[in-house]
């Protein structure tokens, strides 16, 4: 998988990171067992600081996308492999907590209940029912790129 930085959007550069990662494992381009590359060499890359690579990877590993082994990297994990109930519960605690905050920030500008679901709807279909560009972007200027694995 290519990742692709953008210095020039708000979004901080691990939280660009993580999100096309999380993308990348919801598209299947990346399968439990796959080996991502090193901290230091997708650092090296993407021309970023490695604790930056250090800190998706860690999130990564705390929301259950990815096994950190010591001397072996980062791996994806499986999925479909029963977590512990708590940490679902916790995931998706978080999931709803990010829903919210994205639905009050719409409501914010102005937005209304029918608008969001429906963006929210489009969204979702990107997602489950056909396949699409998995980066939403509003600036095509792309600053670095590299392989992740």
């Amino acid at each position: 998988m290519i990742v692709e930085i953008d210095q020039g959007d708000e979004t901080p550069i691990y939280e660009q990171l993580r999100r096309q990662l999380i993308a990348a494992i919801a598209d299947g381009e990346l399968r439990p067992g796959d080996q991502l590359a090193s901290v230091r060499s997708l650092a090296s890359d993407l021309g970023i600081n490695l604790h930056t690579v250090n800190k998706a990877y860690a999130i990564l590993r705390d929301e259950g996308y990815l096994l950190m082994r010591r001397g072996a990297g980062a791996v994806v994990s499986d999925r479909s492999v029963p977590t512990s109930n708590r940490r679902a519960e916790a995931q998706d605690q978080r999931m709803r907590q990010e829903l919210h905050r994205i639905a009050l920030a719409y409501k914010a500008r102005g937005g209304s209940r029918e608008q969001f679901v429906s963006l929210a709807d489009e969204q979702a279909a990107t997602v489950f029912d056909r396949p699409s560009d998995r980066f939403y972007r509003t600036d095509e200027q792309v600053d670095r790129t590299s392989s992740i694995n």
